[in-house]
């Protein structure tokens, strides 16, 4: 077990010091790992400390109200990951006595846990022998073990989960700090070292000696990704309706995209602006003013927003004909969570400002 007893020790001495570390509580390793999913640590620091804060057990996440629930993930994206964690935390309130389970054949079957996070919460709380094998650590393994097989293949992810069950099996690992600290390692060194983009820190790797791909000058074409489907291009047109006071915003639908979210009305295409007027007059809502806004773009995992933007100012927005829309000042705006997809009209009108 030399190799693994180097990456261990290589972490002890070069761990990130990360608020959802080393602190004992399952919860922080749940919460952090699904918060972690398609978000850079860097941007999910403040919001998991807000979150923890606000909702410090998995008691409180299950109480908590949707909409505020939405506003603690707000800017994070994804947001079905909250939906998710709170219909978890109800299960374990009802069937767990409000505690995570530690074994990850009970964890998976839980709503939003699937392979990866299962095993990460297994090993690194509980300290569990089973495998987390996330992109990092697919990375630190196709290297090491020179699979030029694509890692965004199920079957590629699987025979990873394998060698780390089978090394553990092999070499009767029992030892619960060193299976938490191991696992935490492998994702580390992917992390700092054998990083995703960009050339690999071989010169700071503890396990360069052991590195197939080190060794045979491979560190170039390993490991192997299969390129994404090309995003589909949607084009729409952004309305920030006002009376002076107060934003019009738009719930959207309860499944789907951004499900169940408040969102700057909009309409499919780039609209000019006297194509905006007419669509107004057909809603029966006079315009006193019309000015343009600055265009945005906001990536999704398989799509595109590319968006044009108008502000209308009108005179009366009690009587609005448009479905599920609400009118907030900008006090009672703070309180909505509105995705970030709309972050450049949010911070236009300094919207963003008193967020908590």
């Amino acid at each position: 077990m030399p190799m693994a007893s180097a990456l261990t020790d290589w972490y002890h001495r070069n761990k990130r010091t990360l608020p959802w570390r080393d602190t004992g509580n399952p919860y922080d390793v749940w919460i952090s790992e699904i918060m972690l999913q398609q978000t850079r640590v860097e941007a999910v620091i403040p919001r998991f400390l807000a979150f923890r804060r606000e909702l410090p057990d998995i008691p409180a996440l299950a109480a908590c109200p949707p909409n505020r629930l939405m506003k603690l993930w707000e800017g994070m994206g994804y947001y079905s990951r909250a939906r998710n964690l709170q219909k978890c935390a109800a299960v374990l309130v009802n069937a767990y006595d409000g505690k995570l389970p530690a074994k990850p054949e009970e964890l998976i079957r839980l709503p939003g846990i699937g392979p990866y996070t299962a095993g990460a919460i297994a090993a690194i709380a509980f300290g569990q022998p089973v495998p987390a094998v996330d992109g990092n650590v697919l990375r630190v393994l196709a290297r090491i073990f020179a699979v030029a097989d694509d890692i965004r293949a199920e079957d590629t992810k699987t025979a990873m989960r394998a060698v780390i069950a089978d090394f553990y099996r092999r070499e009767q690992v029992s030892d619960a700090g060193f299976i938490s600290a191991f696992t935490q390692a492998l994702m580390e060194l992917g992390a700092l070292v054998c990083v995703p983009n960009g050339a690999p820190r071989c010169e700071a790797c503890p396990l360069r000696g052991d590195c197939a791909a080190f060794r045979e000058q491979l560190t170039d074409r390993i490991p192997y990704r299969s390129a994404l489907k090309q995003r589909r291009i949607v084009p729409l047109t952004v309305l920030v309706i006002r009376d002076g006071s107060r934003f019009a915003l738009r719930r959207r639908p309860a499944g789907g995209l951004l499900a169940g979210l408040y969102e700057f009305p909009n309409v499919p295409g780039h609209q000019s602006r006297e194509e905006v007027i007419r669509y107004m007059e057909s809603l029966q809502i006079p315009v006193l003013r019309i000015r343009k806004l600055p265009d945005a773009r906001h990536v999704f995992t398989h799509l595109e927003w590319q968006m044009s933007g108008y502000e209308l100012t009108v005179e009366n927005m009690d009587t609005l004909p448009m479905p599920d829309t609400v009118l907030l000042t900008k006090k009672e705006l703070q309180s909505f969570a509105v995705p970030s997809a709309f972050d450049v009209y949010m911070r236009y009108y300094d919207l963003r400002s008193e967020a908590s």
